[in-house]
């Protein structure tokens, strides 16, 4: 069985997500991204073909941007806290705003530490 690396939503990005992904093929993308985020193996090796985690730049704070759906622009942004060794969902990005990343990081700062 394959380790699962702790993935904490404490702003409630998934229950949003749910209301406003546009259809169900958004939701079971939402929840494949979720598994590969919590796949260990996956952090080890540092390879995500579903979600291609990539860091944000232009950025001083280490914030990660994961893709739900590539072509509609839908993506989730995660931190990692190096004291706990857990991945913390801080927002989802809606298809028409993920260009502007930086605006939407500085919009809801007080997720992000």
């Amino acid at each position: 069985m394959a380790e699962i690396k702790v993935l904490l939503d404490a702003y409630g990005v998934i229950y949003e997500a749910n209301k406003c992904l546009p259809d169900n093929d958004h939701k079971v993308q939402l929840v494949e991204a979720l598994a590969e985020l919590e796949n260990n193996d996956c952090h080890k090796t540092r390879t995500y073909p579903i979600t291609r985690l990539h860091r944000v730049t232009g950025i001083e704070q280490a914030i990660y941007r994961a893709d739900i759906n590539k072509t509609t622009g839908w993506r989730l942004h995660v931190q990692f806290d190096k004291n706990t060794k857990q991945l913390h969902l801080k927002d989802i990005i809606e298809g028409k705003l993920h260009d502007d990343v930086i605006n939407v990081i500085k919009a809801k700062k007080y997720r992000y530490k």
